[in-house]
């Protein structure tokens, strides 16, 4: 017979990988869409601008997919940490593991793309 403590536990951290999962869900689907519309905004105000640069709309296109891949990959990235979790979990000599932060990685990502964005922002100013 199951251990009622333990069971209760093994639901509370089920509970708690799920809320992780969602948030994760909202993360990268503010990132994909924020890729998304910068490119469409940005490219509907060149459109109607007759001095638009090519320089202007592949650097923004560029950050653009930045952020649309960070947010495909984070959500792959946590989408195999829930499953792996959860197959944790269901074990009976469930043991923790220290595991990759996917965190650290989309923070570092993302710095990365607001270094390039920088760089970017830079070349158009200075006319380069």
């Amino acid at each position: 017979m199951p251990n009622l403590n333990n069971e209760l536990a093994k639901e509370r951290n089920r509970a708690a990988a799920e809320r992780t999962m969602m948030a994760w869900i909202r993360t990268c689907l503010s990132l994909i869409s924020f890729g998304f519309g910068l490119d469409k905004i940005i490219g509907a105000i060149n459109r109607t601008r007759f001095d638009s640069s090519a320089h202007a709309g592949l650097s923004v296109r560029l950050v653009a997919m930045g952020f649309v891949l960070i947010g495909i990959l984070a959500m792959s990235a946590a989408t195999g940490q829930h499953l792996r979790t959860l197959r944790l979990i269901r074990r009976d000599d469930f043991v923790y593991v220290d595991q990759t932060s996917i965190t650290v990685f989309t923070a570092m990502a993302l710095t990365v793309i607001g270094v390039v964005a920088f760089a970017l922002l830079i070349s158009g100013a200075s006319g380069i």
